[in-house]
């Protein structure tokens, strides 16, 4: 009889939990309404939303800040998954969208296509982007396959390998062509603003796949992160588990580099903040970082807007810059294990 009720206190704090994380993504979501080059009265944002005002604050409102806080919640919710996921995959708590190339896939695409084909609209990006980063997944992939399985050590280290080889390239691209350069470093610094929802419309598809596989296979990477042997003896089809999770990592991370440019840190930080509140039960762990990564980018794109009033900083860069020691101290704690 003693049993029961802490399983329950545990889940019901669980719930509890989400739903705040819930009012922090709706708080966050206001905050990029009404903050930006100029702060617009909250007020004014609600008769805007309602159709009831006029005038350049509600243009500004409806035409810019709306689709841009759509799209920060779209792609940060997916960086975040597939954050959680990868690190479920790998068992690799610094693995990320990023350690598996696709960053740096989505982005030797889209330059070399800009150089190659002369592309001038982001709209023109999409599935350049996509098809880059899926197939820098899908190269990492095959250096990691080691009889018939996936080794999850080869699977970083491959990512790693790959997404500088790619950087490189990318640079040498942008050098080589002014024209280039001017237009795809925009892009590639990542960022929500200027955005149109027409580029979120068209990878939809793969963002709603990447999150409905990856809560599909949140129960069994519980199992996967016993060991290989265990997972197997309690019926988990590893090799299986892997494939569909690193799918729904491409979806998801391809989907939104593809809308957003590499965002970077979002889906390595997301479930490290989840964890010690939630768990390390995926179940749980990966509809947290659904919250959590919408949380931080739109933070991080607000962040970016005060700091440099009235220009803004894109939130690629300040990810990277609040970014780059978290992973010094993960790496470090890595180490010490």
């Amino acid at each position: 009889m003693s049993a029961t009720p802490a399983p329950r206190s545990a889940a019901a704090r669980q719930v509890s939990l989400l739903a705040a994380g819930l009012g922090a993504l709706a708080l966050c979501a206001a905050l990029s309404l009404v903050l930006g080059s100029r702060s617009i009265p909250l007020a004014t944002v609600v008769d805007a939303l309602s159709g009831t005002a006029h005038g350049a604050d509600a243009d500004v409102v409806v035409g810019l800040r709306v689709p841009r806080t759509v799209i920060g919640i779209a792609v940060g919710a997916a960086l975040g998954a597939a954050g959680a996921v990868a690190q479920g995959v790998t068992r690799n708590p610094l693995a990320s969208p990023t350690t598996l190339g696709i960053n740096a896939g989505a982005g030797f695409a889209v330059v070399t296509a800009i150089f190659a084909l002369g592309l001038s609209h982001p709209l023109q990006y999409v599935w350049f982007a996509v098809a880059g980063a899926t197939g820098a997944a899908l190269l990492v992939y095959g250096m990691a396959r080691r009889s018939g399985d996936l080794d999850p050590v080869r699977l970083a280290l491959g990512g790693t390998v790959l997404s500088a080889v790619l950087a490189s390239w990318t640079s040498a691209l942008m050098l080589a062509s002014r024209r280039t350069l001017d237009e795809a470093r925009f892009w590639l610094a990542g960022s929500v603003g200027g955005r149109s929802l027409d580029g979120l419309y068209q990878v939809l598809p793969l963002l709603a796949v990447g999150v409905l596989l990856a809560l599909l296979v949140a129960p069994a990477l519980n199992a996967l992160a016993l060991g290989d042997e265990t997972a197997q003896a309690l019926g988990v089809p590893v090799a299986r588990i892997r494939v569909l999770g690193g799918l729904a990592v491409v979806l998801l991370a391809a989907g939104s580099v593809a809308v957003a440019g590499p965002v970077a840190f979002i889906g390595l930080a997301a479930p490290h903040l989840v964890r010690p509140l939630l768990g390390n039960d995926h179940r749980v762990l990966v509809p947290g970082c659904l919250i959590a990564g919408p949380v931080l980018l739109l933070l991080a794109d607000v962040l970016g807007r005060l700091v440099a009033r009235p220009s803004e900083i894109e939130v690629g860069i300040v990810t990277a810059f609040l970014g780059a020691p978290l992973l010094a101290v993960l790496a470090r704690k890595a180490a010490a294990r």
